[in-house]
């Protein structure tokens, strides 16, 4: 079996259950470290020529981060694709689940129910915090409705408030973020870098807590551990 996956989650994810089959990885795909295999662009611009010089069994994609064209190029060179959707962590593990099984695990990795009893062991939140959740800056864009962060931070006890907005990644003007005063403003490290000196300054008297992007965005071996890093993160949050 020869794999090309265009996702970082899913290359780590892959990776870690099923060595050896992965052949491509985009220029995201960071983990597991050290991974061999060659790059073939990145998400939104991967080098379909050089997938298909590959000559993979499947490609593996992501509704969300990675763009139509691209995918229909692929099948059109004769590809077979694969492409998931993931809103919700039960999703992810049914996606996850499917995955593996099209790369030809022969049953569900221990990791992957290792991480659905640790999500499914969450005791209801004993307190509910209000945050907004920015993914990029100038311009200012936030988590809106159905995504997949969104529903994460939900389970923690962490309602976004754009939550019920249209659009899933909404701009939003900064001084209207501020005015909506959440208990934490909630930062990431990918896609955009949020960092302890860019990012917290914009938000002068609310707490902010840097999390990272792996355990908030990606749906892989990371969630096993998710829950804890994001609750040490916001308990960490400063002001």
């Amino acid at each position: 079996m020869r794999v090309v996956s265009l996702v970082p989650s899913l290359t780590e994810a892959v990776a870690v259950s099923l060595p050896g089959v992965l052949v491509g990885a985009t220029d995201w795909c960071t983990r597991p470290a050290g991974l061999a295999v060659t790059r073939i662009g990145g998400t939104k611009n991967p080098d379909v020529q050089r997938i298909v010089s590959l000559g993979p069994d499947l490609v593996i994609a992501n509704e969300e981060e990675n763009r139509g064209p691209d995918l229909d190029a692929l099948r059109a060179a004769g590809l077979t694709v694969l492409v998931t959707e993931v809103r919700e962590v039960p999703q992810a593990f049914a996606e996850l689940e499917r995955v593996l099984t099209a790369c030809g695990a022969p049953g569900r990795p221990r990791w992957l129910d290792e991480a659905a009893a640790v999500w499914s062991a969450l005791p209801a939140p004993a307190e509910r915090r209000t945050a907004v959740v920015p993914v990029w800056r100038r311009p200012w864009m936030v988590l809106g409705r159905d995504t997949f962060a969104g529903d994460m931070l939900a389970r923690l006890g962490v309602h976004h408030l754009y939550a019920g907005h249209p659009d899933r990644y909404p701009r939003i003007p900064l001084a209207e973020l501020r005015a909506a005063a959440p208990d934490v403003v909630v930062l990431p490290d990918e896609p955009y870098r949020f960092t302890a000196g860019d990012g917290p300054e914009a938000f002068p008297g609310l707490s902010c807590a840097l999390v990272s992007g792996r355990h908030l965005t990606w749906y892989g071996p990371s969630l096993a551990e998710a829950p804890r890093v994001l609750a040490e993160a916001l308990r960490a949050a400063h002001r």
